[in-house]
Parts: structure tokens; sequence; C-alpha cells
């Protein structure tokens, strides 16, 4: 096994990683103010991966325009999705929000199989997108490119907006203590709507960028990436953006790892593989590697 070989593999991780971690990080901040696992924002991918589809081949928008129109639209959705189902349940015991994210889920893969059926779709992105590169033995194409630096930037923006803005520090009082940020003057219904907008603005760039790297799509896309993406978040700490993005790149390079340098015969259990990457950590670090404990009753 090669040493060109071993570092193929681990850029195939970092993309693989990239996408985890932005829709993890959505996981986490819902979780870390509103303690909500919310399963319906795996979904938000797969719209954003239609909305791409659309966009890109039939209207032959242009690449950024689509981008830009993508995490917008992902946005609007998180918000349609707090204000529909979970914001008038607030206050409820936690299994009721968690049974209402799995209503969501499965109503909107229901609602993308009855209205753009079943079928997997075929999803190409422009040629100058799909120009090979190689350097230093490694190749990948020049949409794995955008996927990584676009990751990146949204990522470090997002880390920005949290720490250096006035709504960051509304998110962050919200998170540690919803009661006290409400008598602190803090407008929760803003600051909550806020958060699932830009989770799910992150989620619907990672559908595009899904479609992208795997090149076809169907309406059940959202599970997989999504369940996988919420395995991330607990692994980095849920609750911990930080802590997202690490489990993202630590469960990404873990598993093309698992199927690149072991005998092909295994890569049918790389999905055993995550949850066992999972419990093993859980294992060692029961908060995950970021996270920290929470007190009884939050």
């Amino acid at each position: 096994m090669s040493g060109e070989y071993i570092a193929q593999q681990i850029v195939n991780g970092l993309i693989l990683g990239s996408m985890y971690a932005l829709v993890a990080i959505g996981f986490s901040m819902i979780y870390g103010i509103i303690r909500l696992i919310n399963f319906a924002h795996g979904d938000v991918v797969m719209i954003g991966a239609f909305l791409t589809l659309g966009l890109l081949q039939v209207a032959g928008a242009p690449f950024l325009i689509v981008a830009l129109v993508v995490l917008i639209a992902s946005a609007i959705v998180g918000i349609l999705i707090e204000k529909g189902a979970f914001r008038p349940m607030r206050g409820a015991p936690q299994v009721t929000g968690f049974i209402a994210s799995l209503a969501v889920s499965i109503m909107l893969q229901n609602l993308g199989i009855l209205v753009l059926t079943a079928q997997p779709r075929n999803f190409t992105f422009p040629d100058y997108l799909q120009k090979v590169i190689n350097m230093g033995g490694v190749s990948f194409r020049a949409v794995d490119l955008v996927i990584m630096l676009s990751a990146l930037t949204l990522m470090c923006a997002l880390i920005l907006l949290v720490n250096k803005t006035k709504l960051g520090m509304a998110m962050r009082a919200t998170a540690e203590n919803i009661d006290v940020a409400r008598l602190m003057g803090i407008n929760i219904n803003r600051t909550i709507m806020a958060t699932f907008a830009m989770g799910s603005a992150l989620a619907g760039i990672a559908g595009l960028m899904w479609g992208g790297k795997f090149g076809q799509i169907d309406p059940l896309l959202g599970f997989v990436p999504g369940l996988k993406s919420f395995v991330a978040a607990v692994i980095g700490g849920v609750g911990s953006i930080p802590g997202a993005i690490l489990g993202g790149y630590v469960l990404g390079l873990s598993e093309v790892l698992f199927v690149g340098l072991l005998p092909p015969i295994y890569s049918a259990f790389r999905d055993a593989f995550v949850f066992s990457t999972l419990i093993l950590i859980l294992l060692i670090m029961p908060n995950g590697i970021l996270g920290k404990p929470m007190e009884e009753g939050t």
C-alpha cells in the first residue's frame, strides 16, 4: 500500500468530513439551545440537493447564484420547520420534540416521493467543476476542492458570527440558560429561529455538495447523511460547534480509511463501523471529544 494511496484516502476523508461537519453543526446548534434532537434536519440536505438540481440543470442558473439561493431557501425551510412544528410545543417534555422531529422527517420524505417520485435523479455539475486536478500523486475534481474550501469558509464565518456579534451573544446566552436569557431581554423566539435558519442553510449547502460529489440524488437522500452527521455531532460533543466540526472530520476520515485500507470484503460494514466508532468514543469520553457535562434538568 503506497503513500500516495493513503494520501488519496485522506483527501477523500476530508471531503466527506466537510459535508458531515456542515450538517452536524446544525444538530449541535439546535440541541445546544433548546435541547432538541432534530432528525428532520437531515431532510434539509435532500431539499438543498433537489433545489440545486432544479436551478442548475433545469433553469441553467450560474453556480454562485444557485449556491446563494440554496442558502436562503434552506434557511427559510428551517424557519418554517421551527415555527410550524417545534415552537408550538416548546416547553413540552423532550421526548415530544423528538417524536415531532421524526414525524416532520417522515413527512418531508414522503412529500418528496409524492412530488418528485422515488426515482433517483442524475446530478452533474458544470464541466469546469468536473475537471480533474492532480497534485503529488493525489487526484481530485475541482468540485472536491470547492466542497472543502466552501465548507471551511462557511464554518469559519459561523464561528465568527457566534463569537463576535450580538446575535451570537444572544445564542450563547440562550444556550447557557434560556430563562435567564429571557429575563435579560433577549428575544428567545428570534434567537431560536435564527439558529434553525443558520443550521438549515448549512445543511442545504451540504445537499448541494452531496449531489455534486456522488452524482445521484433521491427523496430519501437526507436520511443516511443526517444520521451519520448526528453521530459526528455526538462524537465531537453535542452542543459544541467546534466539536461538531471535529466530529465531522473524525467520522469522515475514519469511514473512508476503514473502507480504503481494509480488504474490500469489509466495505459492506462501513455503517456498522460508524456506529462502533460512536460507541467506542462515548465509552472513553461520555460527553464526546469537546463536549461538556450537562447538568441534570437542563
